[in-house]
Parts: C-alpha cells; sequence; structure tokens
C-alpha cells in the first residue's frame, strides 16, 4: 500500500491522510460538483447494494421484495425490489469472502462476450469483437438465468417501469466484481427488452473488458444512463481493460454534492485514475456515506 511521497498541497494537488490519498480537482474544473438529484441517486443505490448483504431483507429501502438469486458455486448473489413510487424494477448484487470468489476473481484472461440474455459476440456494428474478465463472465453465467427470468416477470407486469443494476463487493480479496457483474447484466436485460430503460450504478466497479465491451455498454445502455463509482486501477490496462463512461469520482472522504466529480470518457486522467492504486482500503468499505453491509435499516 505504500506510494511515493505526494507532493505538497495545491490546487489541484494531493493531500495524504494516513495511508489514503485525496487529490483535488482545480477549482476552475466544470466537472467538480454536481446536482443534488443525481448525488441523491448515487446515495440511494449504495444502499441497495448494501441492503444485498443483509441475512434477512424482506424489504429493501422499504420496497417489496420480488425475489432473489444465488449460485452455491459462484457465491453470487443478490436480489430483485419494486419500486412502485420510483416506477422502477431493481437488481442488487453482492459479493462474499468465500475462495471460490476470489479464485473466480483470478481469471484476468479476457473472453468473448456470451451467454445468456447477451447479444451475439459479434455484431454489425461493432468493429471488433467485444471481450470481458473470464471470472467476471462465469460469475454472471451462474445467476444470468434466474435474474433474468425474474426481472422478466416484473417487466412484462410493469412495461413503464426502469431496470436498474447496482452492486458493490464485499470482499477485499476477491475485489469489486459485483460492480462488474452489474455491467454485464445491464447489457443483457437492454439487449432482451429493449423498449426497457436501463439504468446501471456501480458502487467500486473494476475494469471489466476490452475498450470494445467497454464501447458496447456505452451503445447499447447509454452514457446518460451509467454511474459508475469505480475501484480504477484494480485491472490494468496492461492487460488490455478499459473502462465505461461515466464515472462519478468522490473525490474527498466528507459526502457532499460539491465533493463528487462527473468525469470526462471513459478513463480520465483527472477523475480517480490520477490516484496511484493500493488496492482495496478501509476507505472503499463506505461510498457516498454509506457504510456497505453494516446498516440493516436499509430493509426495512
Amino acid at each position: 500500500m505504500a506510494h511515493d511521497e505526494p507532493s505538497a498541497l495545491e490546487d489541484g494537488g494531493t493531500l495524504s491522510i494516513g495511508r489514503s490519498w485525496l487529490r483535488f480537482p482545480r477549482e476552475d474544473d466544470p466537472g467538480a460538483g454536481i446536482d443534488r438529484e443525481t448525488y441523491d441517486n448515487l446515495v440511494l443505490y449504495a444502499k441497495y447494494a448494501s441492503a444485498a448483504y443483509q441475512p434477512l431483507c424482506p424489504r429493501p429501502m422499504g420496497n417489496t421484495l420480488v425475489g432473489q438469486f444465488t449460485s452455491v458455486v459462484t457465491t453470487t448473489h443478490g436480489f430483485v425490489a419494486r419500486d412502485d413510487k420510483r416506477k422502477e424494477i431493481v437488481a442488487a448484487f453482492r459479493g462474499s469472502k468465500e475462495i471460490i470468489s476470489i479464485l473466480i476473481d483470478g481469471f484476468v484472461m479476457l473472453a468473448p462476450l456470451q451467454g445468456i440474455g447477451l447479444p451475439p459476440s459479434h455484431l454489425p456494428s461493432m468493429s471488433k469483437r467485444p471481450q470481458v474478465h473470464t471470472g467476471f463472465l462465469i460469475a454472471y453465467q451462474s445467476i444470468a438465468q434466474v435474474m433474468l427470468d425474474i426481472v422478466e416477470s416484473q417487466i412484462k407486469s410493469y412495461p413503464t417501469y426502469a431496470v436498474v443494476m447496482t452492486g458493490k463487493s464485499y470482499s477485499p480479496s476477491a475485489g469489486d466484481r459485483y460492480g462488474a457483474i452489474a455491467s454485464i447484466a445491464s447489457i443483457a436485460i437492454r439487449h432482451t427488452y429493449s423498449a426497457t430503460t436501463v439504468r446501471l450504478y456501480t458502487i467500486g466497479q473494476p475494469r471489466t473488458g476490452d475498450p470494445a465491451y467497454a464501447a458496447l455498454v456505452e451503445k447499447v445502455v447509454g452514457k446518460e444512463n451509467i454511474y459508475r463509482d469505480g475501484v480504477p486501477t484494480m485491472v490494468p490496462t496492461s492487460l488490455g481493460y478499459q473502462h465505461h463512461a461515466t464515472e462519478y469520482w468522490q473525490f474527498t472522504e466528507l459526502p457532499a454534492p460539491e465533493h463528487v466529480k462527473r468525469c470526462r470518457g471513459s478513463e480520465d486522467p483527472e477523475g480517480s485514475k490520477s490516484i496511484p492504486s493500493s488496492g482495496i482500503n478501509p476507505a472503499h468499505w463506505i461510498y457516498f456515506d454509506q457504510p456497505i453491509a453494516s446498516d440493516p435499516s436499509v430493509c426495512f
């Protein structure tokens, strides 16, 4: 977790706090600070991601629990809830500490994007065949059919509702693959139900696939529907990976809309990518002021 010593704090510089660094955007950076509605949505879906960790969650965020999905092989787990006030169907994915999760996350080689609900491995509009992290794809495949069946039943009953995918991993050893699974699942939902609006809110998402995959997510889901809080360097670009847009970077631990930056493009050098990666550290247990996995009130 050690880094080179940061330079002195100045506008656009870095600040050393314990063993973590904060880098503040320049005051003239137009991306620094977001509107209250966007910030409140980031908080809301962080709570959904947290709710997926509770042993019992009868009413996620006070809403209707529609169904749950679990793979005993990959330990991938989550639920689908319905919010009738916001007219949303929310699928939340959770992580675990089991050794199989760590092993799956170790499959860092890229594999063709293919599987249940996903588009053909090569569409005419694609210049290159999309590829994704093999472990993330295995984890998605292990729960895809059950998850898609639950979501499908809700879309048929509530065709005007939007679908929101969210996820956050718990295990510091396994990384944050559940944001990655939510990313893959969002493509499947949007491809299968083209008339349905799909929004993607990922908490601590690593790079999930190659540039062709990133472009596909942006095209199918839409940049305006993607809200990614990243662990930006957990899977390096040197292995052929690239983030998709759009990153919302909380650049200081103080939770507030003015402390979140909407980054540009897929790999904004002035976003969280500007922080040298040290893997998962204690700061990553709290996102948008939400203690992941430790607040049972999100289930009632």
